[in-house]
């Protein structure tokens, strides 16, 4: 069952990439979460460059909050990569959900990113 999950998430990963492209003008915002840590990261696809990084493992995040899997840490990842992003000056960015479905921490991430300001 679990094997059949995961074909299935990198079945529609690989069908969402296929259409999301991160540029220069608008970077692309991709998460990935495996079962202890929440990754996030602005992807200039152009360039081939990672513009942005955060995730349940930096000191940023330690020093603000200590468990790293639940909803508030989905938050609080949201809230990091937002303002690293509008220090880089972005404000457009590409939502890319890396196959997972668009609830729960996907979705907190994103809403938070919102509230910042910037358009996705």
């Amino acid at each position: 069952m679990e094997r059949f999950k995961i074909k299935k998430r990198f079945a529609r990963k690989d069908r969402i990439r296929k259409k999301v492209k991160g540029d220069s003008d608008r970077p692309r915002l991709t998460i990935y979460k495996s079962l202890r840590h929440i990754y996030a990261q602005i992807i200039d696809d152009n360039g081939g460059k990672t513009l942005a990084f955060t995730s349940t493992l930096g000191r940023e995040f330690k020093d603000r909050m200590k468990p790293s899997k639940n909803l508030e840490a989905a938050k609080l990842i949201g809230e990091l990569i937002a303002d690293k992003a509008l220090q880089k000056g972005i404000k457009r960015l590409v939502f890319d959900r890396n196959g997972y479905i668009y609830h729960g921490k996907i979705a907190a991430i994103v809403t938070k990113v919102r509230e910042k300001g910037i358009i996705i």
